[in-house]
């Protein structure tokens, strides 16, 4: 069954059924609709989509590149990822398009392939500004970035207040009585989402006068075993800090266990504060005191700039940021009672 018999069967042209089939009403009857969706009932007639999307110009299909994980990684290892990926497929969904869900080492590789699929739209999670630069001069697709630092380029960018939640982080264990912190963060070297968060910390701890020096600084993978081997490089130092700061979650995860796995107690001989308050944080023992962002919040706005540009809008360059703050859970000990 194709669409030539649908309309030799209704005694139609075969631009009629199309019409039908793409939903284009005001051009057939009332009368000549209904028979014609009759006989699609009875035959099952299914019609390509590929061959529709051709017709239409459409593809239903938006692109969500996560970059930077290798052959063997995958973005579950992350729950951060996990749970802004679903949400966005939510935010996909509901508006009846489908997601192409593509992870690379470079969302520059990404580019050839989300062109021959003609994807109406993409979204970018965390890429670098000359990344940026060189996915706009390849593609003229409405895309919308998330947790993108890109001064000077003109994106649509939707994250949060990365600056305030590192400075949050220190100024919450600082209030909390703590003056010797340690800080277990990704490399700090590149511009991004990580740079801002310990810029935040390390001006919170220069106003309140908390001594905090490069040596105070562990670096790590965001994963739970990396965060794990830096939780017991930590407890080898045990009494020279009071609190860590992690930046994320995962990684807070895991210095817990590397410090527990030392015979340290969290938070009666070590506190330790996450950032993202994902809702693992209410499952650990104890429960995470974490800088919370929202992630469902991030993607439902992300999907309102991208699906107004593909319904033609011009969106002119826009970075919005969410405020957060801190959740207090039991991960936190007060030392200042």
């Amino acid at each position: 069954m194709n669409i030539k018999e649908i309309a030799r069967m209704a005694g139609v042209s075969t631009a009629t059924v199309s019409n039908v089939i793409n939903g284009n009403f005001g051009k057939v009857s009332a009368q000549t609709r209904e028979k014609i969706e009759q006989i699609i009932k009875e035959t099952g007639y299914k019609p390509s989509v590929m061959a529709r999307s051709l017709m239409t110009k459409e593809s239903r299909l938006i692109g969500v590149v996560v970059p930077y994980l290798d052959k063997e990684d995958d973005f579950f290892s992350n729950p951060y990822n996990a749970h802004v990926i679903a949400s966005l497929e939510r935010c996909i969904r509901n508006r009846g398009y489908y997601m192409m869900l593509h992870c690379v080492g470079d969302p520059r590789e990404i580019t050839p392939l989300l062109s021959s699929w003609h994807v109406d739209g993409a979204f970018f999670l965390g890429i670098y500004r000359e990344q940026v630069r060189e996915i706009k001069s390849l593609m003229e697709i409405p895309m919308v970035f998330l947790d993108t630092y890109a001064p000077g380029e003109k994106i649509v960018n939707v994250g949060i207040e990365d600056y305030r939640g590192g400075y949050l982080s220190a100024r919450y264990l600082i209030g909390k009585g703590h003056r010797k912190l340690a800080l277990v963060t990704p490399d700090i070297s590149s511009e991004g989402v990580i740079r801002e968060r310990y810029r935040g910390f390390s001006d919170a701890c220069r106003e309140a006068g908390v001594p905090f020096k490069p040596g105070n600084i562990y670096y790590t993978e965001t994963t739970y075993p990396a965060a794990m081997q830096v939780g017991q490089d930590i407890a080898f130092k045990s009494g020279q800090y009071t609190a860590v700061a992690c930046m994320s979650d995962v990684v807070a995860y895991g210095v817990i266990e590397g410090l527990k796995q030392c015979g340290l107690r969290v938070p009666y001989d070590i506190s330790v504060i996450g950032f993202d308050s994902l809702p693992d944080c209410e499952l650990m023992t104890p429960k995470l005191t974490s800088v919370a962002q929202d992630y469902e919040w991030k993607a439902r706005k992300a999907g309102d700039y991208l699906f107004r540009m593909i319904g033609g809008e011009h969106c002119p360059a826009v970075d919005e940021k969410q405020p957060i703050h801190v959740v207090e859970r039991q991960s936190v000990r007060n030392l200042a009672e």
